[in-house]
């Protein structure tokens, strides 16, 4: 790794320590109570004091937010299979896709909280709705953005539907569909934490959203930012981790990876 590359590597790191730096440096010089903004240092020492109760709390929500995760890349990667296959039934199931999409989870989720009689599974299908649509909408172009002079050399040659998809339309839909997992990797979390939410103002789910809300009841303020931080924390590590995963998989033949790695390399 070249020194350039190195010290761009700390810049972010960098920015967020004097972020919270200033942060710290505020609230004490200006006294500010800890029940109206906590310094980041009493946020760490809560997040220490409560890591016992705010870690079983944390692996409930990352239990749904993976979960989720793998039923809508498994779901959507298997319909937009379908989708690209076939036009009627592309037609006849894309408009309810849709409509999971553009409805608001906040709005369904007491629903299914009433409907579904395990409050794991609610808070689970509610992860999914959010994380779906990403994984099939960007894979469904994915796969239709093949070369088309490349799918008319596949039909010259006498392909048949099978070998077309997996040698031509699947390395054509890798690139979109690492950017729907990108998506959908934080959309779940978010769909995850929405729900505990409301699964959490009837006392009845033990996830970080709920620490969230008993803290709130209570004022112990410093103790919903330990509880955000670990949100907030997870949805970065979620991030990272699919962006590593990106760069494995694409880095070695795709513009979107192997450009930026050469310029990382020229730098």
């Amino acid at each position: 790794m070249s020194p350039s590359r190195s010290l761009r590597a700390l810049v972010p790191l960098l920015v967020c320590g004097l972020a919270l730096l200033g942060w710290e440096l505020l609230v004490r010089i200006n006294d500010i109570p800890h029940y109206i903004l906590p310094a980041p240092s009493l946020v760490l020492q809560t997040l220490w004091d409560n890591f016992d109760s705010l870690i079983d709390s944390w692996f409930f929500t990352m239990k749904i937010t993976l979960l989720a995760l793998l039923l809508a890349v498994l779901g959507g990667v298997a319909l937009a299979v379908l989708f690209a296959m076939s036009r009627w039934v592309e037609l006849s199931l894309y408009p309810l896709a849709i409509v999971l999409q553009v409805t608001p989870i906040v709005a369904i989720a007491p629903l299914i909280l009433i409907f579904v009689e395990s409050i794991t599974l609610a808070l689970l299908i509610c992860a999914w709705i959010v994380a779906f649509f990403p994984i099939l909408a960007n894979t469904v172009i994915g796969l239709r953005s093949a070369d088309l002079n490349l799918r008319e050399l596949f039909r010259l040659y006498g392909a048949s539907p099978w070998q077309t998809l997996s040698l031509l339309r699947v390395p054509s839909a890798l690139p979109y569909f690492m950017a729907g997992l990108k998506i959908a990797g934080g959309l779940s979390l978010i769909g995850a934490v929405v729900a505990e939410f409301t699964a959490g103002a009837a006392g009845r789910e033990t996830g970080l959203a709920s620490r969230i809300l008993e803290a709130s009841f209570r004022t112990e303020i410093p103790r919903m930012f330990a509880a955000l931080l670990l949100v907030s924390l997870t949805g970065v590590i979620i991030y990272l981790g699919f962006n590593v995963l990106s760069r494995w998989v694409l880095g070695k033949w795709h513009e979107s990876e192997a450009g930026s790695a050469g310029a990382d390399e020229r730098a």
